[in-house]
């Protein structure tokens, strides 16, 4: 009866491995399809319009063609792929414009990536291109570290690395070139006559 029980456990045994030798084919391709799934957007809208409100005022009007929404995904993000313009406005309800080719609005960091033919249109005439532009909508900041140039009545320059509030009251830049429109203004100074 012991070697029966052996050999019944042993045969066991050898049906067990051979079962799951069998079952464990290659399911990589059924992985990878459902990998894929993840990957496509969880909805598309078509001429949207978003709008960015802080307390009940409307700070910044996003439009685009096309919007593919990826917030299913861990690291969220909403993708432009036909282009979008958007109208910021200051506390004067002032609009200033930017438009380009493409974005992406990273939901976690409310940073909007603009890329391609990207034109920034202030209120006061000013302009601004650019190959690529960051905005932060929370900080309502606009920085790059691409080429860029800038023209308004008292700047014709080119530079690389802005870093600006959407006003372009407050900017910095890396090397510059170009015209600044500079007032000289007399030195206050009185020279001591014993001197």
């Amino acid at each position: 009866m012991h070697n029966l029980f052996k050999t019944f456990i042993k045969n066991g045994a050898v049906a067990l491995s051979m079962t799951l030798f069998f079952c464990c084919e290659d399911n990589s391709s059924t992985l990878n399809q459902i990998n894929r799934l993840n990957e496509n957007p969880v909805g598309t809208a078509h001429d949207i319009r978003m709008t960015y409100t802080d307390s009940a005022r409307i700070k910044a009007i996003l439009t685009a063609p096309l919007h593919l929404d990826y917030t299913h995904l861990s690291f969220k993000y909403s993708e432009f792929p036909e282009g979008l313009k958007i109208i910021f406005y200051n506390d004067k309800n002032e609009e200033n414009t930017v438009v380009a080719d493409y974005g992406i609005l990273y939901n976690q960091t409310k940073i909007v990536d603009l890329q391609g033919n990207v034109v920034l249109l202030s209120n006061d005439g000013s302009r601004l291109e650019t190959d690529q532009m960051y905005w932060d909508s929370e900080k309502e900041w606009l920085f790059t570290e691409r080429p860029f140039t800038f023209e308004n009545q008292d700047y014709n320059l080119a530079a690389i690395r802005l870093d600006a509030n959407k006003e372009f009251s407050k900017f910095k830049s890396g090397r510059l070139s170009g015209t600044i429109a500079v007032e000289e203004k007399k030195d206050s100074l009185k020279l001591d006559e014993k001197l």
